[in-house]
């Protein structure tokens, strides 16, 4: 089996709103939270310390998710701010979550550089299952945690290796829903972005910003969970997704774009009313394949599942009971007459390769 590296998973918030606990096995989390709040808001977890070692899922980009207090959820959404300083405390106790859990837990590493990464990824050499090691690269998605531009050397030497700028709009740019440019601040935060060597995130920036974010980023750019756009035609929220042109952009700057296998998002008409069953591997299929026929190559597509990132097991393709069915997407992948490595490549070789770029050694 191909190793898979998933560039887009909520733990720390699933773990702070509903105190999930992601070295469980996902059986033994779905029957604790049976009947509880965390199912009935946010699904049947996919995600558990088993199912990423059965998967080879050998690492993983852990965000930092606070959401705008005019979107919360309702009530029970304790993790959404009114002002920069509550986003900024917020995301702080969601790092100091990651932290905790590698100090818990030694099958998780926080990936601070490229030794690590390399650590991590020689676990999953040869036969031997002992021993294994699950990275967790820590990703800031929307970056009002960051309460100056300036502040983003200290979010740095606290371990976070990926920012992206909005998601809903930002102090920094339009997001999904808001439109809007880069602001001032946020040209100033690309700067300095660039200068500690973070890698930018544009998913979920609206088109405006996106564009002139990789008009102006020199460094390494990625959107780390976002799906193409030509093929979701009718979908509510265009901008949530990808041109075709703002595809091309980035695989010129060397990007990649983590396809979501997210039933919504991979058929503009599913409803839950249509159940899981309604969408198969086939459509996840297709939007690889998509940037693939689109950019030339198999080099500049991957995985960002947002698995119980607001939907769990009821919202994905029928294929997918966990995280660990994420390596189905090999033999469908080589059906399609993908050869073994750029299935290889697709499933975690190509985040692999952004993050040997953009990782401090």
């Amino acid at each position: 089996m191909p190793l898979i590296v998933d560039a887009h998973q909520d733990l720390a918030w699933n773990a702070l709103t509903f105190g999930r606990d992601v070295s469980r096995s996902v059986a033994a989390t779905r029957a604790a939270e049976a009947g509880a709040e965390a199912a009935t808001r946010n699904g049947h977890t996919l995600l558990g310390l088993p199912e990423y070692l059965a998967g080879q899922v050998a690492v993983i980009f852990g965000t930092l998710f606070v959401s705008p207090a005019r979107h919360a959820s309702a009530l029970w959404d304790a993790q959404a701010y009114a002002t920069p300083e509550q986003a900024h405390q917020l995301a702080g106790r969601q790092l100091d979550y990651y932290h905790r859990l590698a100090d818990e837990h030694p099958e998780f590493v926080l990936i601070e550089n490229r030794a690590r990464l390399e650590k991590v990824l020689a676990t999953w050499n040869g036969p031997y299952k002992a021993g294994r090691r699950i990275g967790v690269v820590p990703l800031m998605e929307g970056a009002d945690p960051i309460r100056v531009p300036e502040e983003v050397e200290a979010w740095y030497a606290r371990g976070i290796r990926i920012l992206g700028l909005a998601w809903a709009a930002t102090r920094y740019a339009g997001g999904t829903g808001e439109p809007g440019p880069l602001t001032n601040d946020g040209r100033r935060l690309l700067e300095l972005m660039a200068a500690v060597g973070m890698i930018l995130d544009v998913s979920h920036c609206s088109d405006e910003a996106c564009l002139e974010a990789l008009d102006r980023y020199p460094g390494v750019v990625i959107a780390s969970h976002a799906n193409p756009r030509a093929l979701l035609k009718d979908f509510g929220r265009p901008e949530r997704m990808l041109t075709d042109a703002m595809i091309e952009r980035l695989a010129e700057a060397g990007g990649v774009v983590g396809i979501v296998p997210y039933n919504r998002f991979l058929r503009a008409d599913w409803t839950p009313a249509a159940g899981k069953d309604a969408v198969t591997l086939d459509a996840v299929v297709a939007m690889i394949d998509h940037v693939c026929q689109l950019t030339g190559s198999a080099a500049h597509v991957g995985i960002g599942s947002d698995f119980d990132g607001g939907f769990g097991v009821e919202r994905v393709p029928a294929e997918i009971d966990t995280v660990a069915d994420l390596q189905k997407l090999d033999p469908a992948l080589r059906a399609r007459g993908y050869s073994p490595a750029d299935v290889a490549a697709i499933l975690g070789g190509n985040w692999i390769s952004v993050l040997r770029r953009g990782l401090p050694a």
